[in-house]
């Protein structure tokens, strides 16, 4: 479970607006990617680039696929989408791309798994991340922290409503204007 998130727990505001969240995606040097909009510090370029390479298929649900229009078809990490949702594939929506849409979440993370291969299965933040960790199906929890407070808007965990213990951060790298973190889910 990944997500680029506030200092208290937002992955964006009440609107869908990411604001400064996203601000050091673009305050580097250092391309996350040859060619790609992206650059980071030189701190968080190793971190995130060797997390992009191991991802083969990214879990989302509907809202966000339709916010970004699912990247296209190209997500901007790994070659597979898998999109929770009760509603259809878009008519006419980018035939070529390997995008999966399921309604259900434990379908939903069997079907990434099996065309993630060897790769990373990883699940987006927010109201699908926090359906998936209650289900037992998270196994590390990925945090970005931007310094920004928002005080409100869309929680990182979404509507968690249950306590979920974590182990210490086996992960924490200092970037430029964010602080990467992981936490393995304590079983």
């Amino acid at each position: 479970m990944h997500a680029v998130v506030s200092v208290d727990g937002f992955i964006a505001d009440p609107d869908d607006d990411v604001g400064p969240l996203f601000d050091w995606y673009f305050n580097g040097d250092a391309e996350i990617v040859d060619g790609g909009p992206f650059k980071v510090s030189a701190d968080s370029v190793g971190y995130v680039r060797g997390m992009w390479e191991r991802i083969g298929t990214t879990v989302m649900g509907r809202h966000l696929f339709d916010l970004t229009n699912g990247w296209e078809g190209r997500p901007p990490a790994g070659d597979h989408l898998v999109v929770i949702t009760h509603r259809p594939r878009p008519a006419g929506w980018h035939p070529e791309a390997s995008c999966h849409f399921v309604d259900d979440v434990s379908v939903a993370i069997a079907v990434a798994k099996e065309l993630a291969g060897q790769r990373d299965v990883a699940v987006t933040a927010g109201d699908i991340g926090g359906q998936a960790l209650a289900l037992g199906l998270i196994d590390e929890v990925a945090m970005d922290v931007a310094p920004v407070v928002f005080g409100r808007g869309k929680r990182y965990f979404g509507s968690l409503d249950a306590q979920q213990l974590l182990e210490d951060p086996h992960v924490v790298i200092q970037g430029r204007r964010v602080t990467h973190l992981r936490y393995r889910v304590r079983r």
